[in-house]
């Protein structure tokens, strides 16, 4: 593959694993021996909250009111939207059955998970959009229990919106309760909450981490990294718009890559040269992560072909991709590893993230690889049940038997051989391995 890296990244995003893994081990094993009162200690130390945890009605009510007719209008929006392409999610898994073998009946049903914990962050950034994802999509499986833990603020308590909109969106509990404990809080089953089958939501490393050791013993939607992404661009882009995708981006944190590939060097040195003079427009806060993300994290990349900018697409995985390049079609068609793809300058990972239906909790880290993002599939076991006429269990049995003996597993032999006799007992059948042989 002929490419040129006119801007290479100086940094991978890592971190100390190894220290916060022993920090949330922990954290976990304390709120899991002292149970809620560890759990609020926990909260008094990280988020200097000492507030109710479980939200009232009068609290929700409360947190609806103090918002703009504007935000919650926008909010349904935004909703409506993920709830109708959930469902049509769901619509794609279907139960069946079908005769494998003459009375010999195999199928499949899906089954929600009974009890899924939500999480949103609350931190630097109040992701409302988070709420909206994962809440949403636990509903439309059919979560027989959801809740949601979201980071309180100091002495203030949980943001309005994320109240309004993890209410709005079918949450039955919702707790004022960040980081590790707000992960322990519904995974140990505190607060009044059923322990969580699926734990859900993005959170910072701690919060990674934490659903990471209790995978396992809990579902969980993926592992997650920094988030990241990936602008492929060919001579018809606009630089501007793909500066700005850039650097909308790169504002989530100082370790959040962002990536673009071109066949076009006058628009790589296009955009190399404005993403900087965008990211100086940015409020504080937001114009230190993206600078930071793009001097330490970001790429710039100079491909020969179409094909090549496709395979290092594949190659990054990249949790958002967006194309911004003639024959839409070709891309969709010919790219095959991303969380999620935005096809065209009309779209934007933006719309994704906030309010166009497309789940926002996505794959980070190459692991788009091997899985897609949150999606009511996450949320539904997809299970299968068998049942059989006599003389349909007839031909199974007799190769069961042979198979087990031929792996020595006697035991699992007998429990088909029991059957033969009592269903034919004027048979005789050959059960072991010489009629392999």
């Amino acid at each position: 593959m002929s490419v040129t890296y006119l801007k290479k990244a100086g940094r991978v995003s890592t971190s100390d694993a190894s220290e916060t893994q022993a920090i949330v081990q922990k954290i976990l094993s304390e709120i899991e021996a002292g149970g809620e009162a560890a759990a609020r200690a926990y909260a008094e130390k990280f988020d200097r909250y000492n507030g109710n945890i479980v939200l009232t009605r009068d609290e929700i009510d409360a947190a609806s009111a103090a918002l703009s007719q504007r935000v919650k209008d926008d909010i349904r929006f935004a909703h409506d939207n993920v709830r109708r392409f959930a469902e049509a999610q769901k619509e794609t898994i279907r139960d069946f059955q079908t005769e494998i073998q003459p009375g010999l009946i195999l199928g499949q049903k899906a089954i929600p998970c009974q009890a899924a914990g939500c999480y949103a962050p609350g931190g630097r950034y109040s992701h409302v959009a988070s709420a909206l994802m994962t809440v949403t999509t636990a509903k439309v499986a059919g979560c027989g229990h959801i809740a949601v833990c979201s980071p309180p603020r100091p002495d203030v308590g949980l943001n309005p919106a994320i109240v309004y909109t993890a209410n709005l969106c079918g949450a039955d509990q919702i707790l004022a309760l960040g980081g590790v404990q707000g992960i322990a809080a519904m995974a140990f089953g505190l607060f009044g909450l059923p322990p969580a089958d699926i734990l859900v939501g993005p959170g910072n490393q701690f919060v990674a981490e934490a659903k990471r050791l209790l995978f396992g013993r809990i579902g969980i939607d993926m592992f997650a990294g920094p988030t990241d992404s990936m602008v492929l661009a060919d001579a018809t882009a606009d630089p501007e718009i793909v500066a700005w995708d850039l650097v909308g981006q790169a504002e989530h944190g100082y370790n959040s890559p962002v990536w673009l590939v071109t066949d076009n060097r006058a628009l790589a040195d296009a955009v190399m040269a404005r993403v900087p003079q965008l990211i100086a427009t940015l409020p504080p806060v937001n114009a230190k992560n993206a600078t930071d993300a793009w001097r330490d994290y970001a790429e710039v990349i100079l491909c020969e072909t179409r094909e090549e900018i496709a395979a290092t697409a594949d190659r990054y995985a990249p949790e958002h991709l967006t194309v911004q390049a003639a024959d839409l079609d070709w891309w969709l068609n010919r790219l095959a590893c991303y969380g999620s793809l935005f096809l065209g300058e009309e779209t934007t990972v933006a719309f994704g993230d906030k309010a166009s239906g497309t789940n926002h909790v996505l794959p980070t880290s190459g692991a788009a690889r091997y899985t897609g993002g949150l999606s009511v599939h996450k949320y539904m076991k997809l299970v299968t049940w068998q049942r059989a006429t006599r003389e349909g269990a007839k031909p199974i049995a007799e190769a069961t038997a042979r198979i087990s003996r031929l792996e020595g597993m006697e035991g699992h032999a007998r429990t088909a051989d029991i059957r033969l006799a009592k269903y034919f007992p004027n048979e005789t059948f050959q059960l072991d391995d010489e009629a392999v042989a």
